[in-house]
């Protein structure tokens, strides 16, 4: 049983949450020479929390929706295929929504109000990305939530959580991010077109067609490393560095979503997508430590209240 669970976890996934709060403290520490590891570590596990919670929703309202078949070439979906009931998987996902509110209330005393205005439509989307009355996965709006709740907004509140303050240079980190993540959605997206395309699940893959979709993903790694560019501005010239996994691995994933059929060969790019987006934190990170400017770890909660910028 433990297995199935974990297959429903969909651990493969889990990178997408883990990435913009680590890249995030390694941003603030870069910014202002230290960091909070013991709130490092309550962000990180409430965005996992809230991942995997997701994911529950996913497997049980796909398979109420009909979205998951017999003729699905990804991996297993619990639910659909009668390994667990809908029912456990919607009380397992309410189980990891509460641990990820448990760790919100560790941030909310740290940070303050804007952490519910972060954590509260987080909670509801890991619900509502499938569920509800506007399903994003289903209206083609997978890519965008993506981008804006895996990238833009989980880096710039890791980095206020930390600071106290909204940061462009977050802003552009969880671009960059969220892009390498709706990577892996748009992938997978494009896998199942044709299946989704018989079940009404409208993703954007469904709705541009095969080639445009494919266009789609290519533009997401080229961006995401043109994104770098912006470092300069920002006069942490250092960081461009971190795009070399995306001019590399990333360009070679690009080429191979261009070329290669739709159908099973695709969980291995999908699985080049996730080692791009752990890479391209691996290379943040040496780039932000070879030419950092702070080191001190802090073990306590740093207590701030307030809402700055620069």
């Amino acid at each position: 049983m433990g297995k199935l669970w974990l297959i429903a976890a969909r651990p493969k996934t889990l990178p997408a949450a883990i990435v913009p709060v680590w890249c995030g403290c390694v941003l603030a520490w870069k910014l202002e020479g230290n960091w909070s590891a013991w709130l490092a570590f309550c962000t990180v596990v409430g965005a996992v929390c809230i991942q995997i919670a997701t994911n529950f929703f996913n497997d049980a309202i796909d398979a109420e929706k009909g979205a998951d078949t017999v003729a699905r070439i990804g991996p297993t979906r619990v639910t659909a295929s009668g390994l667990i009931s809908r029912k456990a998987v919607f009380v397992a996902a309410g189980a990891f929504l509460l641990l990820a509110i448990a760790c919100g209330v560790v941030l909310f005393r740290a940070a303050g109000w804007p952490i519910l205005w972060i954590g509260l439509p987080s909670l509801y989307l890991a619900y509502g990305y499938t569920g509800g009355p506007f399903p994003l996965a289903y209206r083609g709006m997978g890519e965008l939530f993506v981008v804006a709740f895996f990238g833009i907004i989980a880096v710039m509140g890791t980095v206020f959580v930390q600071t106290g303050e909204w940061r462009e240079e977050a802003a552009l980190l969880g671009f960059q991010i969220g892009l390498l993540s709706a990577v892996l959605i748009s992938i997978n997206n494009l896998r199942d077109r044709e299946e989704d395309a018989t079940t009404g699940k409208n993703t954007l893959a469904v709705r541009l067609g095969d080639l445009p979709a494919r266009l789609v993903i290519w533009a997401e790694i080229k961006v995401a490393a043109l994104s770098g560019i912006f470092w300069f501005k920002h006069a942490i010239p250092s960081l461009v560095l971190a795009t070399l996994p995306i001019w590399t691995l990333g360009t070679y994933l690009a080429w191979r979503v261009l070329r290669e059929p739709a159908g099973k060969r695709m969980n291995q790019l999908l699985a080049m997508g996730g080692l791009l987006l752990v890479l391209f934190a691996m290379a943040f990170q040496i780039a932000a430590l070879v030419w950092g400017t702070g080191n001190e770890l802090r073990f306590g909660p740093k207590l701030h209240s307030g809402w700055k910028s620069r």
